[in-house]
């Protein structure tokens, strides 16, 4: 008796080539991306880590965009800022050290006033002497005097030279901060109307660059966050692009390039430690 042929089945790879039209991962989504098995399981997951790096990567850069078209205006303003808190402190020690200097000569016309009534008090007293050792003493008394007055003179050109010096220190310093003030208001205007065309842009970004973190682990968002922190360019994740890392442009290895392709396990540039994300799962994410 013949036995019956069984039909050949659809093979295991027919099985897991099935695709679903879309994976939604909050703000990103994967478009025709095989379902996953139970064997795939650990690549699946190494490849939501990427996806979710590469998205936080395009997030944040269009945000370090917003903040490149305000360019330098924050730190102009902040040095503006700190200058002008800088002018109105020497001001304000200038005039504390004028009003000490005012001070001091007063003291010193009144010191002069009083060796005057000294001197005219000795030299009634001359008029009125004993012998020749009183009045000798009161001599020597008139002449200290006489010193005393052209030392506090001395003293009171010098004080008043001082003065003049910080009343035009002042004089400047307040010409100075005139013209600051009036550039920091200009520079507060601009940076208030850029702000104003890009603030809602910048919130909304950050409030999905916030939410994309939650699909990160605390691990390895550290890392992106260090990575782009010593990156001049801001770039943490990078595609490979003409056997190149994006970022450093150093040649890849094939095998290396085929590991990416795999996503077993993140990879980083052997030159510059970014993260690297191959082309077409790049190509695959929209924000």
């Amino acid at each position: 008796m013949a036995k019956s042929v069984a039909k050949p089945g659809k093979s295991s790879a027919d099985a897991t080539a099935k695709t679903a039209d879309t994976l939604v991962n909050d703000n990103v989504v994967i478009e025709n991306q095989p379902v996953a098995t139970e064997q795939d399981e650990t690549e699946i997951s190494v490849e939501k880590k990427l996806v979710a790096l590469h998205s936080l990567q395009q997030i944040d850069s269009q945000i370090d965009r917003i903040r490149i078209i305000r360019g330098e205006l924050p730190l102009e303003v902040e040095d503006l800022e700190d200058e002008i808190a800088g002018l109105e402190t020497r001001i304000d020690n200038h005039i504390q050290e004028i009003q000490s200097l005012e001070k001091q000569i007063s003291d010193k016309q009144i010191s002069i006033k009083e060796s005057q009534n000294l001197i005219k008090r000795y030299e009634e007293q001359q008029n009125n002497v004993r012998n020749n050792r009183e009045y000798d003493a009161l001599t020597k008394e008139i002449e200290f005097q006489s010193l005393e007055i052209q030392l506090a003179e001395k003293r009171i050109r010098e004080f008043n030279m001082q003065h003049g010096k910080f009343s035009e220190e002042i004089e400047n310093a307040q010409a100075v901060l005139q013209e600051r003030r009036n550039d920091l208001e200009i520079k507060r205007s601009e940076l208030a109307d850029i702000v104003t065309e890009t603030e809602l842009e910048e919130k909304e970004l950050m409030r999905k660059s916030e939410a994309q973190q939650k699909f990160i682990e605390d691990r390895l968002l550290l890392a992106y966050k260090r990575i782009r922190k010593n990156a001049r360019n801001g770039l943490a994740v990078v595609t490979v692009e003409r056997d190149a890392c994006g970022g450093c442009f150093s040649a890849i290895p094939p095998q290396r390039q085929l590991d990416i392709r795999m996503h077993r396990k993140i990879i980083v540039c052997e030159y510059c430690g970014r993260i690297l994300v191959d082309k077409e799962l790049a190509s695959s994410i929209k924000i």
